[in-house]
């Protein structure tokens, strides 16, 4: 006797449909379309002693291709990651890197000292470091736990 197993009304279909597959990989399908998508770098930011900390990856690029600006509390990291060569869409076998120019934008906290900032380059990351008023650092906020409350039901 069978083992018993959940009730799939379109398990054969499904095992049609795995039949039908080619028996090689599909290694490129999914993507096929994102060649020509922009580069955005992945950017992550977080306070340490009193400053804030903004880092971003742009392997690939090098100190001529960035150019960071802060206008009014708005941090802006623009750069351009150019292709090295020019080849047509049916040359690739695969491809992740995507190419172009880019712009990223953060609003910077009130009190941070904009004069002050600074952008180092090393290893394909850029780091900024805005130094950020006293008051704008964040503090521990203590969570009050609430008890239960228990019902007593009086016998009479």
């Amino acid at each position: 006797m069978g083992a018993l197993l959940p009730w799939r009304p379109f398990r054969e279909l499904e095992r049609m449909a795995r039949r039908w597959e080619s028996p090689f990989p599909r290694l490129f399908e999914d993507f096929e379309d994102n060649y020509d998508e922009a580069f955005t770098p992945a950017v992550e930011s977080y306070v340490k002693n009193g400053n804030l900390v903004v880092r971003a990856d742009v392997p690939g690029l090098e100190l001529k291709d960035l150019d960071v600006s802060i206008l009014g509390n708005v941090l802006c990291v623009k750069g351009e990651r150019r292709s090295e060569q020019e080849v047509k869409k049916e040359d690739y076998l695969h491809r992740e890197v995507s190419y172009g120019a880019f712009e990223r934008r953060m609003t910077l906290p009130e009190g941070a000292a904009a004069d002050k900032v600074k952008a180092s380059f090393k290893n394909g990351v850029i780091e900024i470091t805005v130094p950020l008023a006293k008051e704008t650092v964040a503090k521990k906020v203590p969570i009050e736990a609430e008890a239960e409350k228990k019902v007593e039901i009086s016998k009479k």
